[in-house]
């Protein structure tokens, strides 16, 4: 009797531990992304443990799952980045730091090896949405206060701080906060669903707060680009056709009171005409007259070398080459690395293959989300996010907004791969 005691003792304890192996990296992974909206060397360093918990998970069928598209294609965009530093003219210290963003697309595959077979990843959802509502109540009391900004005593030297952003940048947080807050519509709507309506009104009452926030503290432009058209494709592919038209008869009337109510979103989208205005009129620097200047310095970068491009780390070396005289022309004497629209900086650097991988991986991940259910939704959401804000900005290649991309298309991915048939895809 003794004996079998013995045995079910010594059983259960080799599940435990067996089912500690597989949570342990997920636990790493929610590390990660609770620390993203909050700092860069935190995430780094977080990294580094959950490396070292995934190299102790069964690994037999990874070889078999990085040869599926949504896996090949990440590690084709890092391979071309690191070939591409053999045809460039870049000194080799620009070439080696232009590697550098796009290597974090290597995790992909790993975290959707993960995630498609250990089913932890509503830690990573929870973890990122908790970090989320805490910056967001933070951004409040900095809106109103901005000696609480962390900025003044993480940065060296003097520091301006931005009205109610705590850390880092209004774009990356603007991003983050729409994410969340349009992520959140889902699970809103399916506990109620569920007569949940407690939990329901909890998430109803974050995502309010999301809003608010980019309302009347801050919003970047390319959040209000980017946001309405996430609420449609939610509505088209949730919502019945009468419901969703009911839906958007109602965003626009509250978009209209937002509108007189919001100084801060009148300031925010007059912005686009005051900076064309600025740049085009008086030929001085500003956010949206730069990105086209950017934009039609690249084009022609890429008509000069339209099939594998100028090589990798080569941008800032183009645009040093054809600026103007700083103090005679300042806009046109911009120096920059990054052309401000993630297309562009690929086809600079990569030419028409580098453009044909980044879509191809785009269009894979979008396909990796068709169905129902959270994972897919989320995924959805964060493809899209990306395609879109990279018109403005080179998201996929940005820290905040490219490990959001990461984490998002990885856990997510994984978990909606886990529900799905078996194939050879």
């Amino acid at each position: 009797m003794a004996e079998g005691v013995n045995e079910q003792h010594s059983a259960s304890m080799l599940s435990a531990i067996w089912a500690a192996r597989y949570r342990t990296p997920a636990r790493f992974v929610a590390l990660v992304a609770l620390l993203l909206p909050w700092t860069t060397t935190g995430v780094t360093f977080a990294l580094i443990p959950w490396l070292i918990a995934f190299a102790f998970v069964d690994l037999r069928e990874l070889p078999r799952s990085l040869l599926r598209p949504v896996c090949l294609l990440p590690i084709a965009l890092v391979v071309l980045a690191v070939v591409g530093t053999l045809w460039s003219d870049a000194p080799w210290p620009d070439r080696l730091h232009a590697v550098g963003p796009a290597l974090k697309l290597l995790v992909i595959p790993l975290l959707i090896y993960q995630f498609e077979r250990w089913p932890y990843g509503n830690w990573v959802f929870a973890a990122f949405v908790a970090s989320c509502a805490l910056l967001m109540f933070y951004s409040f009391a900095v809106a109103i206060n901005p000696d609480l900004s962390l900025k003044l005593y993480l940065s060296r030297g003097p520091y301006k701080v931005e009205s109610g952003v705590a850390v880092r940048n209004y774009i990356d947080q603007s991003q983050e906060f729409g994410l969340c807050a349009i992520a959140l519509v889902y699970p809103i709507l399916t506990r109620f669903r569920e007569s949940r309506a407690c939990i329901a009104m909890l998430l109803a009452v974050l995502l309010l707060g999301f809003l608010l926030n980019m309302i009347f503290v801050v919003v970047s432009r390319t959040a209000l680009v980017t946001l309405p058209i996430l609420v449609v494709v939610f509505a088209l592919l949730h919502l019945r056709w009468r419901t969703a038209l009911l839906a958007a008869s109602g965003m626009a009337l509250v978009a209209v009171a937002l509108w007189s109510v919001s100084p801060r979103l009148r300031a925010t989208v007059a912005k686009f005409q005051g900076d064309y205005e600025m740049s085009a009129q008086d030929n001085k620097v500003s956010g949206m007259g730069s990105r086209l200047e950017y934009w039609r310095k690249s084009l022609g970068f890429i008509a000069e070398a339209p099939l594998i491009g100028h090589g990798t780390g080569s941008i800032r070396g183009l645009f040093a080459g054809v600026a103007a005289d700083q103090e005679v022309d300042p806009l046109r004497g911009q120096i920059v690395s990054n052309p401000h629209n993630q297309t562009l900086s690929v086809a600079v650097q990569w030419g028409v293959a580098g453009v044909l991988v980044l879509y191809a991986l785009w269009f894979a991940h979008l396909l990796m989300f068709r169905g129902e259910g959270l994972a897919c939704w989320i995924g959805l959401l964060v493809v899209m996010q990306n395609m879109l804000s990279s018109l403005l900005n080179s998201h996929l290649f940005d820290f905040a907004p490219g490990w959001i991309y990461v984490l998002g298309v990885g856990v997510a991915g994984g978990m909606a791969l886990a529900k799905k048939p078996k194939t050879g895809s």
